[in-house]
């Protein structure tokens, strides 16, 4: 089974080439662009892995570590 990972990154092509990069390194890979929403996912489903931008709209990298 591969790892699961979420990418939180509000810039499309940073989130395009990051999730292109691991998925070919086989991992199954979600992303999000908001902090909040980041917030619920983390909740409901952990990943193995999360990259978190470090400032999101919504709710603040930062905060988001803090809450984790």
């Amino acid at each position: 089974m591969s790892a699961r990972l979420l990418i939180v990154e509000d810039e499309e092509p940073l989130t395009l080439l990051l999730r292109y990069n691991l998925e070919s390194e086989g991992y199954v890979v979600d992303a999000c662009a908001r902090g909040d929403e980041a917030d619920l996912r983390l909740k409901e489903s952990p990943p193995d892995l999360a990259v978190i931008d470090w400032m999101l709209p919504g709710l603040s990298g930062i905060e988001l570590i803090r809450r984790l």
